[in-house]
């Protein structure tokens, strides 16, 4: 599996990057066929206080899963924004052992 990281209008710290690492690994427990994951972090131009997003791509035969957060810090962002890439694959997961 390819993790890419790529920071968007700011420069990410190691700490961030090894937090949205931890993130990613418990993603592949639910499916163990994906490829490769983008991760696009941004602070965005915004006067709100809630402007840090995170974007997952994740890449999996036949299908990817796109999921994008905003939040007032990158990891409550990385945190939602997981969360939401786990309910996917456990419902897609729950379709494929009806159907097959």
């Amino acid at each position: 599996m390819n993790i890419n990281f790529q920071s968007i209008n700011y420069v990410a710290d190691a700490k961030l990057i090894e937090f949205i690492k931890k993130r990613i690994h418990k993603i592949t427990n639910f499916n163990d066929h994906i490829i490769d994951v983008y991760v696009y972090t941004k602070v965005e131009n915004s006067s709100d206080r809630i402007n840090k997003s995170v974007e997952m791509k994740i890449g999996i035969p036949g299908d990817n899963v796109i999921v994008k957060k905003i939040a007032k810090s990158f990891e409550e962002a990385t945190n939602n924004t997981s969360e939401s890439v786990e309910r996917i694959l456990k419902r897609r997961k729950e379709k494929v052992r009806v159907q097959g």
